[in-house]
């Protein structure tokens, strides 16, 4: 009785290797990937905070403005500094 043996190719030896090796490193670049994705959902939400926390500081300066350029401000400033209030010398600039 023979016994058979398989004949190996060149390079099938290494292909196993390979093959080892791509089952060792997928499940870790998964969960690689998934941590570098949440660590990046992170720095976004903390970006919209500030982005929200600013929006908010730009809304209150804005109104500071529009408080500061109504015309009873500008005709109490004008009073404490001696001027009087004439209606015909004054222009409105839009921005």
């Amino acid at each position: 009785m023979k016994v058979r043996t398989m004949k190996r190719y060149k390079g099938e030896k290494m292909l196993y290797v390979l093959l080892a090796i791509a089952i060792f490193l997928f499940p870790i670049s998964i969960v690689f990937t998934k941590a570098v994705l949440s660590e990046t959902n992170i720095t976004l939400e903390q970006i919209r905070s500030k982005i929200t926390t600013q929006e908010g500081i730009n809304e209150s300066l804005s109104m500071q403005v529009d408080e500061l350029a109504s015309l009873d401000k500008i005709q109490e400033v004008a009073t404490e500094k001696g001027m009087s209030y004439n209606n015909d010398n004054i222009k409105n600039i839009n921005h």
